[in-house]
Formats: C-alpha cells, structure tokens, sequence
C-alpha cells in the first residue's frame, strides 16, 4: 500500500510539475481556463481518467493516459521527469539567449568609446558604428580562436551580444550606450548569422582550412605571426591575407563576407599573440591605438572643444531666434537695409569676422537667377554659379544641395569656422546666404573670389587648349602641399580635407594653386552627393583603409595628394581605362606608377611634354614622392609636413617600401571590386571646375 501511494505521489509530483512548466509559456487567460478541466489519477482508481481538455497548451497527454500498472509506474515517471527537464531547458533558452562572445578585451581599445562620444546624429554609415563594428570583429576573431566559429548562431544570439557590447562600452566610459543599437539594429541581425550564402556556408575554422588548402593556411601562419606593430612584419600579413582572400573569390557572391573570415583567421588563429594584441588588432583589424598620456590629452581637448561648441552653438542659437522674429516684424525695412548697406550681418553677432552675410535675392540678381549660361559646374556639395555684383565684382556661388530648416545655426557657425582660415593656398570664403523662408524652399549659400582659370582638372584634362609647363607643375604641387598641410597642422582643431581631386584644386590669375572645400564634408547628405559616399570621399583618390574600413586620418588628405601629384606630374588620370585590361576595366594611377618603377621606368612616368624640358631629378623626385604618398599602406606615407620637405628638396625621398598587391591585379580583384561596388556609385571621374 504504501508501495501504491509514493507511486501516486510521484505521478502527481510529475502532472504538476508540467502544469507549472505549461503556466509559464502560455498566456493567463489560457491557463486559468484550461487548468480546471484536468481529471488527475490516483492509484486504486482503476483506469486513469483522461483530461476533458486534450488541447490543453504544452501538455503532453501521456501523461494522462497512462495505464495503472504498477509495474510501468516507475519508468514512465522517469521519461516524464527527463521530458519536463528537457522541455523546461529549451523554454529557458529561449526566454534568455546567451552571447558566446568575450568583449572584456574591449576595454584595452580607448579608440572605440572615444569615437562614439561626440554627440553626433549617428548613422550605420558614420565613423561610430564602423568602429564598433570593428569592435565585434575583434570578439569575433577572439570566439573563433576558442570556439571554432566564425559567426553566431541565430538572431537571439546576435540581439544579445549586441546588448553586452552596449554594457560594456558604457562600463568603459561610453555616456549613450543606445548608439549601439543604432549600429547594430535588429533588421541587420542576419549578417553576423551563419548561412549557407556567406563564403560558400564556411561555418567552423575546420571547414575554412579545408577550403584554403594546407598551402593557404599556413601561408597565413608564417606571415601573421608575432608582434604585427613591426611595419615589416605587418606589410607581410596583408600580403599573405590578400592572397588567401583571392584564392576564395570565387566561393560566395558576396566576397566581402570571405576577406572578413581570412581577417578573423589571422587576428585569431594564425597570430599566435591573439586579436585582442595591440599589433594584431591594428594591422589586421584597422583598430586605432591610442597611447598614454597621448589619450589624456585628446580626451581633454574633446571634452573643451565639445563645451566650446555646446557654448557657442547656444549663443547661435539665441541670435538666431531673437533675428528670425526681428526680421518677421522689419520685413521689407530690413531687406532694404541690407540692399542700401551691404553690412556684415554676422559682424554684429561676432565682431571682427569679417563674414559677410549676403541677401538671396542679392545673389539670385547676381547669378540671374541661377541661369543656366552662369552654370559652371556640379560639385560635391552643391552647384556652382558664376555672379556679378551690383558694385561689378565676380562672384562663385555654391548653392548646398538637400537644404532643410533645421541646422541652420550649426551651419552659420561651421561657415564662420571656414571664413576664418586664411592662407595663400586656400580658396578664401567671402560670405554666406541663409533663408530658411524663401518661396523657392531653404536656401543655403557659399559665396566665394571668382577664379576665371578654373581647376587643375581643366588644365590636365580639359579640351587640349590649355596645358602647363614644368614650372607650372611644380608651384602648383607645391602650393596644395602648404595648403593641405596648413589644414593639418595651424588650425585648431586640425581639419581633414576628405575629398582633394585635381577638381577642388582651383588656380587664380596667376595659376598659383588654391585648395577649395575643405571643411564642407559634414554638409554632405549620403546618397546624394556627386560621386561620393557616406564617408565623403571620390572614386579613384578616396585612401584603401579609409573606404574599407572607414578610418579617416590626415594620411587619408596625404594618399589623395599623392594621387593628385602623379594626375600632376604624368597628365594620366587617377583612373584610366585600358584597353589591354578587360576584367578590371580601369587602372588606378597608383598601381600604374609603381609598375614602371618596378620596370625601371621612373622618367616614363612624367608628361611627355615636359619630360625633355626640365630637370630629370627633380621631375622624377616629384613622381616617387606621389608614390609614396599614395602608399596602400598607411604607415608608410609620410606627413604632409615631410611631403613638402621632400618636395621643396629639403630631405632626400626615402627608399619606398614594396606594395603589397597591385589593386587591379587578379589577385585583388576579389577584394577591391566589391569594395568598389558596395561603398563607391558608379559615376565618371570628372569633377566640378569651380569649388
């Protein structure tokens, strides 16, 4: 008997036990009305009743029909017990997904915080969520290292790691740690998930060794060892990377997905010091290091330059209120005041600017409307308009693209900002139009000196009509040289110009050079900007690491230069068609110059129409620094400072260290096509005469 009860006991112990389980997925209504419905045996009751209910959620009816037989009793409340244990496991992993990855090593990365604290309007696009994306490769390559896997294992598992790195970034000093939701939203959960589309399915560091071959990884093996902040050691990485991620090129639609599992590879397995290594994860994962006191110091100029902008923007802000409502109750009084005085408008907010701020109807008189006749060109942040004031000076009007009402304070500041740097080499801004209440819709103008000599572009290669000479190219490189490197060194803080083309190079009446659009790139609207990306860049002079990864330094400024000075020094542009090359379709300048270097053949590289006129060292001094300027690695580009040294003769040119790959040969098509494809349009090369 008593044999009977304990057996009956356990039977109840297991029915509610289910019922617990089923009342914690089911909903409260369902519940409360099924549970009622359940008939329970007890021993000596003969046959086991069944439930009323057979549809009762997560139920499993064995339970309810099993026969009394004492001597199946006891397995079927065992294999009872072990299905609510399993079943009570599955709903516990649903309910709570865990993530595998390890971002502790995070906090060795002031990079990552650092870049994500400006308070900015944070795109997927924006240098934030590069970095942080760059952040879950580091913890990727690290989850491959001790696990064996490339990528997660459904969109659970992503959401939660998502949440870690937000909590961890915020543990590292991060103010809002919901940008990363912003980079990382729920619809794009899928791209860190295995599938069979991404490199062919490759899933496991196995199945990847096995579709490289023995010859692949160990390539990776030897090349990537060691400590990767050795420039020697690091060139020889990427090398053995690039190769590795040709021989997968023909793996998966999308090659991208298989240069980021050979990246992973090295940083992971091949390195045996690991991704989260100050070396590994500069060379391979493009993760800036910041150092010491070095760090210090940058955090202390933000968080000034962040107070300095937060203050001024208020006092931009209350002025501009405090005109809009003035200019509402003056009307046609203060537009006749600004035809009768021409004043500086902005001067009475700022004295001693000497920005001046320009009526629209001034400029639309002056431009004729915006005739189609004074058109001269599309640049990337708007049209440009030749004019004629009233007192008979030449004007060139930009008029910014994609113009809303908000933003208009940030962007009187911004212009002002612009207005107040001055140098020879530097297109001077003369003044600015803003109307947020025009008919014609908001309307935001850049004003500036009229260059009746057009760009660089038209010289090099316009009609034919005009051409320069050996002195000419020679002044001409050597003015964008002080120009660039004046943004880069005596201002405050430093501007990176972003989009140097032989276009936004302008000559003035005595072809001195003058460098037109610097600090534009943030009035950029993405997806509307002429032949640029989000990262405001143009096909052909954008830097390799800036349009992969989205690393923006002043050594991006210095591989554009170096584009421009070869465009300069050889009349070729920076992307030219080959006939002899029909896979690729075009050929970088860079990879050009560097063949003929290889080949012995530096003077060939120089114009012909100079080549015989000047003198040889000089011209082929001024070809070997364009190439080591536009070195494909960063490091090895000098600065813009030691640029102009070398320009002017005050240093000897180094020794140029061996580019990795050619960026059009078979063996990089597989990387850089893609990379072309997915963040450049396809546009032409030609860019706007006029700013």
């Amino acid at each position: 008997m008593s044999r009977k009860l304990l057996v009956g006991c356990l039977q109840l112990a297991v029915i509610l036990l289910t019922v617990v389980s089923t009342s914690g997925r089911c909903g409260v209504t369902e519940c409360s009305s099924a549970q009622p419905n359940l008939l329970l045996a007890l021993p000596g009751d003969g046959e086991s009743k069944v439930a009323k209910n057979e549809d009762v959620p997560g139920v499993d009816h064995r339970i309810l029909h099993k026969p009394r037989s004492e001597n199946l009793a006891i397995s079927a409340i065992e294999d009872e017990l072990q299905w609510v244990t399993e079943f009570s496991s599955s709903r516990r992993v649903l309910q709570s997904a865990s993530c595998p990855l390890d971002l502790t090593g995070l906090s060795n990365f002031p990079w990552f915080v650092q870049t994500c604290q400006t308070p900015e309007n944070i795109t997927q696009d924006a240098t934030c969520c590069v970095a942080l994306r760059s952040a879950l490769g580091l913890a990727e390559a690290e989850y491959l290292r001790t696990d064996g896997l490339f990528r997660l294992e459904d969109n659970a598992t992503v959401g939660a790691c998502v949440k870690d790195l937000a909590k961890q970034l915020q543990d590292d000093g991060l103010k809002d740690s919901r940008i990363v939701e912003v980079c990382f939203p729920e619809s794009g959960y899928g791209r860190y998930v295995s599938t069979p589309t991404k490199c062919a399915g490759i899933e496991t560091r196995s199945q990847y060794e096995e579709m490289v071959g023995v010859t692949g990884y160990n390539s990776l093996d030897e090349s990537c060892k060691g400590d990767l902040q050795d420039l020697n050691l690091c060139h020889v990485c990427v090398v053995a990377m690039s190769e590795v991620s040709s021989a997968l090129s023909g793996l998966s639609s999308n090659n991208v997905d298989c240069l980021f599992y050979t990246l992973w590879y090295a940083a992971g397995i091949s390195n045996e010091l690991g991704p989260w290594q100050p070396g590994t994860a500069e060379c391979i994962m493009a993760v800036t290091l910041v150092r010491g006191a070095q760090s210090k110091r940058r955090n202390l100029a933000l968080y000034l330059g962040i107070g300095a902008a937060i203050a001024v923007a208020a006092c931009v802000v209350f002025w501009g209120v405090f005109l809009f409502l003035w200019r509402r109750k003056k009307g046609e009084e203060h537009r006749a005041f600004i035809q009768r005085n021409k004043t500086l408008l902005l001067s009475s907010m700022r004295p001693n600017t000497g920005l001046i701020m320009y009526d629209f109807d001034e400029i639309k008189a002056a431009t004729k409307n915006f005739s189609p006749k004074n058109f001269v060109g599309a640049g990337g942040f708007g049209d440009v308009y030749r004019g004629v004031l009233e007192d008979g000076m030449e004007i060139a009007v930009k008029r910014m693209k994609n113009v809303t009402v908000e933003g208009d304070a940030e962007f009187v500041n911004e212009v002002e900002v612009i207005n107040s740097i001055r140098h020879r080499n530097l297109v001077i801004l003369r003044g600015c139009c803003v109307d947020s209440t025009n008919s014609d819709g908001p309307q935001r103008l850049l004003i500036y000196d009229y260059l009746p000599n057009g760009s660089l572009h038209d010289y090099l290669f316009g009609d034919g009509s005009r051409s320069l000479n050996w002195i000419e190219r020679r002044r001409l490189a050597v003015g964008v040289a002080k120009g660039i490197s004046y943004l880069h060194n005596d201002t405050r803080p430093p501007i990176i110009h972003r989009d140097i083309k032989a276009s936004n190079i302008l000559l003035d009446e005595n072809l001195n050079a003058k460098v037109a659009d610097f600090g534009l790139a943030k009035f950029a609207v993405e997806g509307q900007s002429h032949m640029t990306t989000a990262v405001a860049g143009t096909r052909g002079y954008m830097a390799p690491e800036y349009a992969l990864y989205g690393q923006l330094t002043e050594k991006s400024d210095v591989y554009s230069f170096g584009v421009v000075l070869l465009e300069l020094m050889s009349g070729r542009a920076a992307l030219a068609a080959e006939a002899e090359d029909k896979t690729f379709g075009y050929q970088q300048i860079t990879d050009w110059a560097w063949g003929m270097v290889k080949n012995d053949r530096l003077i060939d590289i120089v114009d012909e129409s100079i080549r015989d006129v000047g003198p040889r060292d000089a011209m082929e001094r001024f070809v070997l620094v364009g190439i080591l300027c536009s070195h494909i690695l960063v490091a090895c580009r000098p600065t813009m400072q030691e640029t102009l040294k070398y320009l002017e003769g005050d240093m000897p040119v180094p020794d140029i260290p061996d580019r990795p790959i050619p960026v059009n040969s078979p063996m990089a098509l597989s990387i850089w096509t893609r990379i072309i494809e997915e963040f450049l349009p396809a546009a032409s090369v030609q860019g706007s005469p006029q700013h």
